[in-house]
């Protein structure tokens, strides 16, 4: 009987401890965001280029986060792309890649970019981009309404 009643108080404990932690995370969440703080306030992290990573891998890797975006457009047009050209890539056009889809801090501006829409920045003003924008124009009309297979 007394170690149901311990287990009872732990789980009790437990409870209200999370209870208390969530609220304090919505709590400040909230304070955060009722204040006037841009963008600019809460910096991201700048992209770290893997050292010592052997193509095979970066290749791998890239093809991941081409299909893994978090938006439907950038998950379609990278992907096709990817498996329409990623393999063909030496050593220095992968790199490009990499840093196109990887040092943008939002992927709206590569979309944008790859479409036309805004103007691309001369530092991913590369082959690999014009690749891009040629392979966006999709001038054969390919099927591209879901992601290639692996």
């Amino acid at each position: 009987m007394r170690l149901f009643s311990l287990i009872r108080a732990c789980q009790s404990s437990a409870r209200q401890s999370t209870y208390q932690s969530s609220t304090r995370v919505l709590f400040q969440s909230h304070r955060l965001s009722s204040t006037n703080n841009t963008e600019d306030d809460y910096p991201l992290p700048e992209y770290q280029e893997r050292q010592k990573e052997a193509l095979e891998v970066k290749k791998a890797r890239l093809l991941y986060q081409s299909r893994k975006r978090g938006m439907l457009e950038n998950g379609l047009l990278l992907s096709t792309f990817a498996a329409e050209f990623l393999n063909s890539f030496d050593e220095k056009e992968t790199t490009m890649y990499d840093k196109l889809i990887n040092k943008p801090s939002n992927d709206w501006e590569i979309y944008y970019w790859a479409i036309g829409n805004k103007p691309t920045p001369e530092e991913f003003d590369n082959k690999i981009m014009d690749m891009l924008k040629k392979h966006a124009s999709n001038e054969n009309l390919d099927d591209r309404s879901r992601q290639p297979d692996l």
